[in-house]
C-alpha cells in the first residue's frame, strides 16, 4: 500500500507563485518515479511534470511547465515538490500527485494518485 498526500495548493493572483509538495508513504520501494498531473474543470487530466527518483537527471516538463515551473527532491524523505510560478489562469487545475514504477508521459501510467490540491489563479 501506498499513500500520496498533496499540499500547498492555494488562490494566487496572475504572476503570482505557489509551492506544491507531495510526501508518498507506505509501501515506496515501487514509487521511484514521482509525477504531477493537473485536471480543469470539464477537461481531461494533463501531464506536468515526471521525476526519476534514482536519476536526478531524469525529469521531463510538458511544455506548458517549462521554463515556469521546477520539480526537486528529497528523495530520502520520498517527497517531491512543484516550484510554480509566474502562475496564469491557465494553471488553475486541481494538483494531483502520482507515483509508480515506470516513467512515461505518455498514457499516465501510474500505480498511485493523491486526492489532488486546488491551484486557483485569479485573472
Amino acid at each position: 500500500q501506498v499513500q500520496l498526500v498533496e499540499s500547498g495548493g492555494g488562490l494566487v493572483e496572475t504572476g503570482g507563485s505557489l509551492r506544491l509538495s507531495c510526501a508518498a508513504s507506505g509501501q515506496t520501494t515501487t514509487t521511484y518515479n514521482m509525477a504531477w498531473v493537473r485536471q480543469a474543470p470539464g477537461k481531461e487530466r494533463e501531464f506536468v511534470v515526471i521525476a526519476s527518483l534514482r536519476n536526478n537527471d531524469w525529469t521531463t516538463y510538458a511544455d506548458s511547465a517549462k521554463g515556469r515551473f521546477t520539480l526537486s527532491r528529497d528523495v530520502a524523505k520520498n517527497t517531491v515538490y512543484l516550484q510554480m510560478d509566474n502562475l496564469g489562469p491557465g494553471d488553475t487545475a486541481v494538483y494531483y500527485c502520482a507515483a509508480g514504477e515506470k516513467y512515461s508521459i505518455l498514457a499516465l501510467p501510474y500505480n498511485y494518485w493523491g486526492q489532488g490540491t486546488q491551484v486557483t489563479v485569479s485573472s
